[in-house]
């Protein structure tokens, strides 16, 4: 049997997905590469690493395109930077920037409220911010930063691969100038996230040291992973606050829930309006050997795209995909993936994410928008424009 065609191209992905998977969970993207749209089906590709290898970028990519023991060992270093510690230190930090930005969108503002753009006012912003402060960058960068997320996105939209190169390039100089001071510092530098990353020894041999069992990170990994830690990850808070704040205007009592709620439970309802509504879209894989998959002979060598966004909506697993169950839910939610290549960074975005909800709406309540929102369409997802209001809570 064979696949049917999948081309999201120019359409919001959603909506594609959705429409596609009722004819089949797995389908033939235009260039011949495959496409996974079901539950169970990206669940295999995303846990199976030794069939489903992640080393698919032209690009150096630390530690999400690394495979194996390779894959480990970085994980192992920099996965306790997103520990539970770590993260309940960081906390009251990530408040005040959220706080702080909510004084500022709310400055002057009349009982009528005032309408934002949710994913550039506040998503971008806070996600700048949080992020430096984190890593320890200077707040100079900010508007530097934020143009660039600004053109990354749209590279992304026009598919072209020299316009996203160019665009990572840009931020892989813009990284470069923040590490340079530091190695130039030596012991002076500033004591921060960067500086510690950049002082890890990753334990695989030296091919240079012989009998060795561990090493200093090379610049080249230095850079990738900060990439990783912030040029996906920017752009991603950004869009997740847009379909985060969007679906709480339009559910004041949900809204109320995270307002008053303790931070598990606001975690578990961003949790769940990020599978209904998931800017993750995709993540790509190469098949190592011949794999049957959903009655689809996939060779070897042959690509293969994860839509998760779609599988997050799979009725085989959530019979009502656009229904709020957060904790029924929950076991099923792949917004994250799922895996050895899990996303790291869960802790750190699931705080920055609740964070910057609950504190808005500690001072505001949130509204629908006169004004039409805008999604993006294929690769990215979520909302390009998300208008809401913010009403000042007396």
């Amino acid at each position: 049997m064979s696949a049917p065609t999948f081309d999201p191209t120019g359409l919001e992905p959603r909506t594609a997905a959705d429409e596609q998977r009722a004819e089949a969970p797995l389908a033939r993207a235009p260039d011949g590469s495959w496409v996974v749209l079901g539950h169970e089906e990206a669940t295999v590709v995303a846990s199976e690493d030794e069939s489903f290898s992640s080393a698919v970028s032209r690009f150096l990519q630390v530690p999400g395109g690394l495979d194996g023991a390779e894959h480990a060992a970085f994980r192992e270093v920099t996965d306790p930077f997103f520990g539970p510690e770590r993260m309940d230190a960081l906390a009251p930090l990530m408040r005040e920037i959220a706080a702080g930005l909510v004084e500022e969108l709310l400055a002057d503002v009349g009982e009528a409220g005032t309408e934002v753009n949710a994913v550039a006012a506040i998503g971008a912003v806070f996600a700048v911010r949080a992020q430096t402060a984190w890593l320890g960058w200077p707040s100079s960068l900010e508007p530097e930063l934020l143009q660039w997320m600004i053109d990354n996105h749209e590279a992304s939209r026009s598919r072209d691969l020299a316009r996203t190169a160019a665009v990572a390039e840009r931020f892989d100089e813009l990284i470069r100038g923040v590490v340079a001071p530091r190695r130039a510092l030596g012991a002076e530098a500033p004591v921060d996230v960067t500086t510690e990353l950049m002082g890890l020894r990753v334990p695989l041999p030296d091919p240079e040291v012989p009998g060795s069992t561990e090493r200093a990170l090379r610049d080249e990994e230095i850079v990738s992973i900060l990439r990783n830690w912030t040029g996906g990850d920017l752009g991603s808070i950004a869009l997740c606050v847009g379909v985060l704040l969007t679906a709480l205007a339009q559910a004041p009592e949900l809204a109320e829930r995270m307002r008053l709620g303790p931070f598990a439970e606001a975690a578990a309802i961003v949790d769940e309006l990020l599978r209904i509504d998931d800017p993750f879209v995709s993540n790509r894989r190469v098949a190592t050997c011949p794999v049957t998959l959903a009655g689809q002979e996939i060779a070897e060598g042959e690509r293969v795209m994860i839509h998760w966004t779609s599988a997050n909506r799979d009725e085989r697993i959530f019979p009502e995909p656009d229904a709020v169950d957060p904790h029924a839910n929950a076991p099923h939610n792949l917004v994250y993936g799922i895996g050895r290549h899990v996303c790291p960074g869960r802790p750190l975005a699931t705080l920055e994410l609740v964070v910057v909800v609950q504190e808005l709406l500690a001072v505001a309540d949130l509204r629908p928008a006169q004004t039409a929102g805008e999604r993006e369409i294929a690769p990215l997802g979520g909302w390009a424009h998300a208008p809401v209001v913010l009403v000042p809570r007396h």
